[in-house]
C-alpha cells in the first residue's frame, strides 16, 4: 500500500484546514488499517503523532496540543483518511504525514509509531501565520 497526502496550505491563526490522505496500490480495504497523522515542526527531527484511530472499533487518540481542535476520520469507500484542523495556531505549523499500519490495533500506540514502521506518505506542508 502507498499513501499520498494533500491539502496543506498557508492559513491564518484561528482558521481551518482539512488534510486528505489517499491510500492506493493494495488489495486490502482501508478499514483493515490503523491510521494516523503525524507532524514534524520546523527544525525538529522528531515526528509527533497528533491524531490516530484504531481499525477495530474506531477509538481515537489525540495529542494534548490538538485535542478539541483536530478530528481524524476515514472514508473507507474512497480509501481516504482526513484530518480536520480548526482553531489553528502558529505552533501547528509543520509537515503533516499520513501513516497506515495493519495491526497496531491501539490508537495511542499508533501515535507512538517510529518512521521505520508502517506506511508513510511524503507529507504536506501546513503554515499557520498571519
Amino acid at each position: 500500500v502507498h499513501v499520498m497526502e494533500s491539502g496543506g496550505d498557508l492559513v491564518q491563526p484561528g482558521g481551518s484546514l482539512r488534510l486528505s490522505c489517499l491510500a492506493f496500490g493494495d488489495g486490502e480495504s482501508l478499514d483493515a488499517y490503523d491510521i494516523g497523522w503525524f507532524r514534524q515542526a520546523p527544525g525538529k527531527a522528531r515526528r509527533e503523532g497528533v491524531s490516530c484511530e484504531q481499525s477495530t472499533d474506531g477509538r481515537t487518540y489525540y495529542a494534548s496540543s490538538v485535542e478539541g481542535r483536530f478530528a481524524i476520520s476515514r472514508d473507507n469507500a474512497k480509501n481516504t483518511v482526513y484530518l480536520q484542523m480548526n482553531s489553528q495556531k502558529p505552533e501547528d505549523t509543520g509537515v503533516y504525514y499520513c501513516v497506515l499500519h495493519p495491526f497496531i490495533r491501539h490508537a495511542a500506540a499508533m501515535c507512538q509509531l517510529t518512521q521505520d514502521l508502517g506506511t508513510w506518505g511524503q507529507g504536506t506542508q501546513v503554515v499557520v501565520s498571519s
